[in-house]
């Protein structure tokens, strides 16, 4: 007998709450079946909610994930769908590195501002102890 999971047990597995779980499926991330209004996650499911949460770990936005989702093609060896992944992997690092050179450039300006806040206290204190 093939395992499956409710979404409360998804819930706890993945430390979220049933709310964001029902969100993924409206989206059409994933598709329980259902019994009734019970909703029941196969293992299929529990992956794609594991690489959903990977996915935004790694700064992709749910459409992307999606979009990797509709390339699954295990008969031709995935290809298109690594093919895809790998360009996003390159975008995301190019996204992150930029994001890195800004970071050094604001703090190198946060330095700088700061310096000349301290040198402008450091005068106006000498100022107060003249008067």
């Amino acid at each position: 007998m093939r395992r499956t999971y409710t979404i409360s047990e998804l819930a706890k597995e993945f430390d979220l709450t049933t709310r964001t779980i029902r969100f993924y499926e409206d989206e059409g991330l994933l598709s329980p079946a259902r019994e009734g209004t019970t909703r029941i996650y196969s293992p299929r499911d529990r992956t794609q909610l594991r690489l959903i949460l990977r996915g935004k770990r790694l700064g992709f936005s749910l459409h992307e994930c999606r979009e990797l989702f509709e390339l699954y093609d295990p008969e031709r060896g995935n290809r298109q769908q690594l093919e895809l992944m790998l360009n996003k992997i390159a975008e995301r690092r190019r996204s992150l590195e930029q994001q890195r050179r800004d970071i050094d450039v604001m703090a190198e300006e946060l330095d700088h501002v700061e310096l000349r806040c301290r040198e402008a206290l450091k005068y106006t204190i000498d100022l107060k102890e003249i008067s």
